[in-house]
């Protein structure tokens, strides 16, 4: 029987790319939550966390609305910039990144927060910077912090689903991913294509879960 692998290729894409946007922007947003004296820090934290208790439908709806043509944001996205939001990847990607930043962004806030006061402050009597602090003294030494928000991160958007619905659809090749394909194959009763989508993501998950496991023990021992 032949499958359609599209679902299962996007899926891991999309994965791969909203991974390494979030970790881009999830490392300065932590240290920002972390460290700021900003009276507004927590209002920008709370934002931050919203994902993690509103139905994943609530947030998809809010973005399709944004990024609508008939509506201000998406009209101007799609008309001066030439740039589609709505039923595309690029949306799949947003709402991804979006829905995602909680489970990369609250691990490495955790590791900056345990981090030793007392070494940053040697670091900036030695003469050294924020900057220069944070990628050579930090972050060096919160490994595990940073390894479980990449794979917090990667696992969660393979598991998406009804936020990616809301803003991508259901279109083949296009921004129909594994979770979705499942649910139809289920809805047509063709269990057998729904079984195999749904083992191979249960295999690639039980990997990246093992191998982080593994490898934040290793890293644990070294420090």
């Amino acid at each position: 029987m032949n499958y359609d692998w599209q679902p299962l290729l996007l899926t891991f894409q999309l994965a791969l790319i909203v991974t390494l946007i979030l970790l881009v922007i999830g490392i300065p947003i932590a240290y920002w939550i972390a460290f700021s004296n900003n009276r507004f820090k927590y209002v920008f934290e709370t934002l931050v966390s919203m994902p993690l208790v509103l139905p994943p439908t609530v947030i998809g709806f809010y973005l399709l609305i944004a990024f609508s043509p008939q509506y201000a944001m998406g009209h101007f996205l799609e008309s001066a910039l030439g740039l589609k939001v709505v039923f595309t990847f690029t949306g799949l990607v947003i709402a991804s990144v979006l829905f995602s930043l909680p489970f990369m962004v609250n691990p490495i806030k955790a590791g900056f927060q345990n981090f030793p006061t007392a070494l940053i402050e040697a670091s900036y009597c030695l003469g050294k910077g924020s900057w220069e602090t944070l990628w050579r003294v930090i972050l060096p030494n919160i490994k595990p912090a940073l390894l479980t928000g990449v794979v917090m991160a990667f696992a969660h958007t393979i598991g998406e689903f009804g936020v990616v619905l809301m803003i991508g659809g259901n279109i083949p090749g296009r921004t129909q991913l594994a979770s979705i394909a499942i649910y139809n194959e289920v809805e047509a009763l063709n269990y057998q294509t729904a079984g195999v989508y749904a083992l191979v993501l249960v295999v690639v998950s039980f990997i990246v879960l093992f191998l982080f496991y593994y490898l934040n023990r290793r890293v644990l021992r070294i420090f």
